[in-house]
């Protein structure tokens, strides 16, 4: 591609993106009764538009203070094209941190539903069987140092989803599934030639969409608790007005339920999502479930979005795309639960 049409690609994706904020939009919940996860739920869905990205995620604590990051992803890259993405962080490995990003062509994800089975790059990178207790997590690869992750669920709290699992917002479409909200875990991690093994509980979702994610959502947050009673685990994001959907799983006195945010707040205001938050964010959520609550001013790890993207032209275009530089703020604080709530919270750079 010629350099003027490179600027003309990423010219027209900024005018686009000006004009698709500038309006507020519905939300449409899913339809269907609250039920179990299945493997369908689990495989990749149909890539419907040029835009569609799919990503599973999963969120590690471990025992020794180390916790690892992980998404698998099928992803758009402007002047790039579609691409599978497998990232890995790494905090407090020994006191350090370690980021490694990789991209794939779309053919390199092999997919096995008898199995319940995901394959990325000849067996690098494997979601093994159907998520819940044996759900196993492998990540290998070697770029500016060796990356190694392979853990399996000793035990996990079932998922849950609302109905179809899929909202409806304004001329998009966005799915949804807490596949382990928790689960205890244990295998083999390792940095180079330095291989740690760890134990601790994870969480793990898996969500879609019909456009860049930022198009979508103004800001993401997602939380679990380190303790499967009470227990608060999902993800919820927020538009561009304001309106919260996605959805969090409640347990408590061994009943697991789907909770429905109704609002949001920053410490006493409603909390719009334009800006990472001042303070202590709240979840109002229906059915009588309790508000949760907890700081959010106070991350461990600021990341960026950009440390996942190969060459200057894709980083370049990949942030016009989403409207500027794309963080990630994780940390650790005290819930109104009585528990720790680890949280992660997505969105452009203030």
């Amino acid at each position: 591609m010629m350099l003027r049409d490179r600027i003309s690609v990423i010219v027209a994706i900024a005018i686009g993106m000006l004009v698709g904020s500038a309006f507020a939009v519905d939300v449409v919940p899913p339809k269907g009764a609250e039920r179990a996860l299945t493997t369908s739920d689990f495989m990749p869905h149909a890539n419907t538009t040029k835009e569609f990205n799919e990503t599973w995620s999963y969120q590690f604590v471990f025992d020794n203070g180390t916790r690892a990051f992980i998404n698998f992803s099928t992803l758009y890259i402007p002047g790039s094209g579609k691409k599978l993405g497998c990232d890995l962080g790494f905090w407090n490995f020994k006191g350090k941190t370690h980021t490694i990003g990789r991209q794939y062509p779309p053919e390199r994800m092999e997919t096995d539903k008898a199995k319940s089975t995901i394959v990325i790059k000849s067996g690098e990178y494997i979601l093994g069987n159907k998520p819940g207790k044996g759900h196993r997590v492998l990540f290998s690869t070697e770029k500016d140092g060796k990356f190694f992750l392979d853990v399996t669920f000793e035990s996990a709290v079932q998922g849950r989803v609302p109905g179809d699992g899929v909202w409806t917002i304004g001329k998009q479409k966005f799915g949804q599934y807490v596949h382990i909200p928790y689960g205890r875990v244990s295998g083999r991690i390792a940095y180079n030639e330095d291989t740690i093994a760890v134990k601790g509980y994870a969480y793990m979702d898996q969500t879609w969409q019909t456009a860049q994610a930022t198009e979508t959502a103004s800001r993401t947050v997602n939380f679990s608790t380190n303790a499967r009673e009470p227990l608060y685990a999902g993800r919820v994001s927020l538009t561009e007005d304001g309106k919260p959907f996605g959805y969090a799983i409640y347990n408590n006195a061994g009943a697991t339920k789907v909770a429905l945010p109704t609002q949001v707040k920053d410490g006493d205001s409603g909390y719009s999502g334009k800006t990472f938050p001042k303070g202590s964010l709240s979840f109002e959520f229906n059915g009588g479930i309790p508000a949760l609550s907890f700081a959010a001013n106070k991350p461990l790890q600021k990341a960026s979005l950009l440390d996942k993207v190969d060459g200057w032209f894709a980083k370049k275009a990949m942030k016009i795309a989403a409207g500027g530089e794309v963080l990630f703020y994780r940390g650790r604080s005290d819930g109104n639960n009585g528990k720790k709530i680890d949280w992660a919270i997505t969105g452009v750079k203030d």
